[in-house]
């Protein structure tokens, strides 16, 4: 180490023993956090990791509790990846800024110019900087429930108000309830499309009526699961000028520990984001990433046509079942009602099966959510499936 060498290092007197070193109180009171987050009820995950992590290789997992994808990401992403970190990546350099190579990459898949697209970390952080640019203390925030209910903390962080839609089916769009509860001095509204967990989805002429209908109100299509469902809004965004669609590379593309998401709207919309937008938000090894996986389709479409496979094969199951009732959606994920929701959950558990409780959402009571993968995996996920219902 030579004199100029800035690190610090501790040196034991010799002849002694080392002596851990103790943290000291802090005294005085904590600062408390902002008024308008000590409000808030924070958004808490339940995820099933830590119990997966302990039993791995006891026996074969199925972690089907958070709609990640089942299966590894393309191989052109292990490749893309290598290849960066084999040539001496430079991860003491920022990312490119503004994620310019992935928003052309995802301009080709989206057929948008790059003016209406911006990368984010992850549709979180979308979702995030909608709210954070757009709404005010006091402003009205529509949104159909049940449904995604991080975007609900990211609104009350702005003071929004909330006005929650639930109607009697909630596996039913409710465009009526939904255009009753807007009005002229709504700011914003939040429709998941396919809906996270019901599967519901807005149809595009019901959207732009919407849009059209109440120009004074951002709507945000959250399309997080547009890949399974391939139905979308997002040519819409050309049209309307109220409108920003969402999607994230977490599901289809399994890229959930990349981070990597994006947001399509209007440029007039888009230039009203990049004023708290940053542009180092997605990280490197994300951009690589992301833009190998767009680079493979032909992977994509393969996944996607066994989860579709995978998916009539548990509607096959569940019929044989009277007393559990399932909605398989056009998402990545079924909806079971069973009678006995907390002792399914721990027969699955038990069984190495992982799902996702959904009983507290109004509408869905003794309900589970549950991931579909492969069609492989399903095949043994039916045979533990049998085990537990």
């Amino acid at each position: 180490m030579s004199k100029w060498d800035a690190r610090l290092r501790v040196v034991e007197p010799v002849g002694t023993t080392p002596v851990p070193p103790r943290l000291r109180e802090v005294p005085g009171p904590s600062i408390p956090v902002a008024k308008s987050v000590a409000k808030l009820n924070p958004y808490i995950p339940v995820s099933s990791q830590p119990a997966i992590e302990a039993l791995r290789g006891r026996t074969p997992i199925f972690k089907l509790d958070w709609n990640e994808s089942t299966i590894p990401p393309s191989p052109k992403v292990q490749e893309a990846l290598s290849h960066f970190i084999a040539e001496g990546a430079e991860l003491n350099w920022y990312p490119e800024l503004g994620s310019k190579n992935l928003v052309l990459a995802l301009s080709d898949y989206t057929g948008l110019h790059p003016d209406y697209l911006i990368a984010t970390n992850g549709s979180d952080d979308a979702l995030h900087l909608v709210c954070a640019s757009y709404l005010d203390s006091g402003d009205e925030v529509v949104i159909p429930v049940p449904t995604y209910n991080h975007f609900v903390t990211f609104a009350q962080s702005r003071g929004a108000k909330i006005t929650t839609v639930c109607g009697e089916d909630p596996f039913d769009s409710n465009i009526p309830a939904i255009r009753k509860a807007l009005s002229k001095d709504t700011r914003m509204a939040y429709l998941v499309s396919p809906n996270n967990p019901t599967g519901v989805i807005y149809e595009r002429d019901d959207v732009e009526a919407l849009c059209k209908e109440f120009p004074n109100t951002l709507f945000i299509v959250d399309e997080a699961y547009f890949e399974f469902s391939q139905m979308s809004v997002i040519s819409l965004v050309r049209e309307v000028s109220n409108l920003v669609v969402t999607r994230t590379f977490s599901k289809a593309f399994g890229l959930a520990g990349l981070r990597v998401g994006y947001l399509a709207a209007n440029p007039d919309l888009s230039q009203g984001l990049k004023r708290l937008y940053n542009p180092k938000s997605v990280n490197t090894m994300g951009q690589i990433g992301a833009i190998a996986a767009l680079s493979d389709l032909p992977y994509l479409n393969t996944y996607l046509d066994e989860v579709a496979t995978a998916k009539e094969l548990l509607r096959a199951f569940f019929q044989t079942r009277p007393n559990v009732e399932a909605w398989v959606t056009p998402a990545n994920f079924v909806v079971v009602r069973v009678p006995n929701v907390g002792k399914v959950l721990d027969r699955l558990e038990g069984l190495g099966v992982y799902v996702r409780d959904r009983s507290s959402y109004p509408g869905l009571e003794g309900c589970l959510r549950m991931t579909v993968g492969n069609v492989h995996q399903t095949q043994h996920v039916i045979d533990r499936l049998a085990k537990a219902f």
